[in-house]
């Protein structure tokens, strides 16, 4: 956790002002809305540079989980599990878990910024849309843990996705992805989740698939996201989608007799 640790020796300092820097500032107890005033040899740490980034990062999936909680109008305990599981999954630190409750809790308030947080956030990635689509995969993977996905918490991910530039079959797509894994019952059942995973129909041609399937495992290809700025507590839900890619297109394969 470099980028952690630079952030609280205080190297990375005034990071950034704006919702992020303020949202920040409120989960650690610091006043960050000065904007940029530390530099180090390399220079100023400007929008895009990895560790920057990696904070942007962090700050924005957690808030945003609670935002997507309250949705509906209140966050159960379902959710509140769920984002719990998913703080477990990742490993944090006793003080970054501290910080993530807080800026959950930051989401849930009424009058939470989110076209604000979202604008910036977008700002700081640099148009680094790979990291963008997994910091979405990771707020529809978490809404739907807990297996209800309210129509409120649907459409405010859509809102979210929207804003952030994703066309609405892309959307669509991850939703697919993420969603049930239908893996009892029929083999044909499964297969249809095969499918969905790639993002392409049973009447793809086999060199489709394979294209498919590439351009998938490239755009979650953990080590590409991590040097994109994706925090390296997190490095294991990429992990994870690469697994269901290749299990996904494997299985597509048998099924055509190309296994």
């Amino acid at each position: 956790m470099p980028w952690w640790g630079t952030l609280l020796g205080g190297t990375l300092g005034y990071m950034f002002g704006g919702p992020l820097g303020a949202l920040l500032g409120a989960a650690l107890g610091r006043n960050f809305d000065r904007g940029i005033k530390i530099t180090d040899q390399q220079g100023t740490f400007g929008a895009g540079q990895q560790e920057r980034v990696q904070a942007a990062f962090f700050t924005t999936t957690f808030s945003v989980m609670g935002y997507i909680a309250k949705a509906d109008g209140k966050v159960t305990r379902d959710e509140i599990a769920a984002a719990e599981s998913i703080m477990g999954q990742m490993q944090l630190s006793a003080q970054q878990r501290k910080a993530a409750i807080k800026l959950f809790n930051e989401g849930k308030k009424d009058g939470f910024p989110l076209h604000d947080v979202l604008t910036q956030f977008r700002h700081e990635c640099m148009r680094r849309r790979n990291l963008v689509q997994m910091f979405l995969e990771i707020q529809i993977a978490t809404a739907m843990a807990d297996g209800h996905l309210h129509a409120s918490e649907k459409n405010a991910l859509y809102q979210i996705g929207t804003q952030l530039g994703f066309a609405h079959a892309d959307i669509e797509h991850l939703f697919n992805m993420s969603g049930p894994g239908r893996t009892t019952g029929t083999h044909k059942q499964s297969l249809t989740k095969a499918y969905d995973i790639l993002g392409i129909s049973k009447t793809a041609s086999d060199a489709e698939v394979k294209k498919a399937y590439r351009r998938l495992m490239s755009q979650h290809h953990p080590d590409k996201l991590i040097a994109k700025g994706l925090p390296d507590e997190m490095i294991k839900f990429a992990t994870e989608k690469t697994q269901e890619i290749k299990a996904a297109y494997e299985q597509i394969k048998e099924s055509r007799g190309k296994g």
